[in-house]
């Protein structure tokens, strides 16, 4: 009866201290689980400690403190992600995709009082870990809010062929400057990378009219460059033949003017020669004048050319 009792303290014995050796282990277990964690390449982890931030650390394998005094919060601040504002690409079975229109967010007002249908992306990438997690209470919403605020003014100030057309750059590229002046000054610890207007068009109703109107428009501006075109092709013409006529009129000038130096040189010469022998120059001059008109080929009219009646000549010497 005593062994009997003595094996069965010592079972009792046996059992609580099984127990707790377990439980020890069990906790060692769980310590050791719960001290290490892994952050991946294009991953920051935000550290707590007791709820309060303490460190940001890279990817690798790290320690912390066991049984949730310590936690880690992987954050992928490599990766670019997208939102989507207009539309919504949704799956449809196996390597299908749809877009489903989100009227609500892509109907705008125009400067010009034109509605228009706008469909945007922007791309972005978590570049501050600790404001990503703790900055802002509603992240997406925040960023979706402001990319439609910032989206509005730009195509509100602007005329719709504009924002169609000419403009989309420069809509994009402000876009990007202003989100980021938002997310910063909020604190959401992100940057916008890019804006990309994926579809401006007119609402589905007016949609055929517009595109007359634009038709009509395209055709206005064509027939302007036509008539520059003739415009450009006949002026520099004009000009040249308004150049030629010109030097020919100078050229022109230019002999008669000089002709009639000459004549004025000549006659100077021979009135010097007459004022030094006035008898012999008339002599002269009158012997060159009947060579002249006897000597030419064509006879003036009042010389005979079968010299049968020839006009006496000899009272024009005196």
């Amino acid at each position: 009866m005593e062994e009997k009792v003595k094996k069965v303290r010592k079972h009792r014995s046996v059992g609580p201290k099984l127990i707790g050796s377990l439980l020890v282990l069990a906790i060692a277990v769980l310590a050791g689980l719960s001290s290490f964690y892994v952050v991946d390449e294009t991953e920051q982890a935000v550290i707590t400690r007791l709820g309060k931030y303490t460190t940001t650390v890279g990817s690798g394998l790290h320690f912390k403190l066991p049984f949730g005094l310590e936690k880690n919060y992987n954050v992928p601040v490599k990766i670019v992600q997208t939102e989507q504002f207009g539309f919504k690409t949704v799956k449809a079975g196996r390597n299908n995709e749809y877009k489903n229109n989100i009227s609500a967010e892509s109907t705008m007002l125009t400067g010009d009082l034109n509605i228009v249908d706008v469909e945007w992306i922007i791309q972005y990438r978590i570049v501050n870990p600790k404001q990503w997690l703790f900055g802002v209470y509603e992240k997406e919403q925040t960023i979706r809010d402001i990319s439609r605020s910032v989206i509005n003014t730009l195509v509100g100030d602007r005329a719709i062929l504009d924002v169609m057309g000419s403009e989309r750059t420069s809509i994009q590229n402000l876009a990007l400057d202003m989100m980021n002046e938002n997310f910063d000054s909020l604190g959401v610890g992100i940057t916008v990378i890019a804006v990309q207007l994926q579809n401006v068009v007119p609402p589905a109703g007016v949609q055929e009219a517009f595109e007359d109107v634009n038709k009509a428009s395209q055709d206005m501006n064509r027939l302007i460059n036509e008539g520059k075109e003739a415009y450009n092709a006949e002026i520099p013409k004009a000009q040249g033949e308004a150049d030629r006529l010109v030097q020919i009129a100078e050229g022109y000038a230019a002999e008669r003017v000089n002709m009639a130096k000459g004549d004025v040189a000549r006659f100077n010469a021979v009135y010097e020669e007459y004022k030094r022998s006035p008898k012999v120059t008339k002599e002269r001059m009158y012997l060159e004048t009947m060579d002249e008109i006897f000597g030419s080929e064509k006879k003036p009219e009042l010389i005979d050319g079968k010299l049968e009646n020839l006009v006496p000549v000899k009272n024009f010497k005196d």
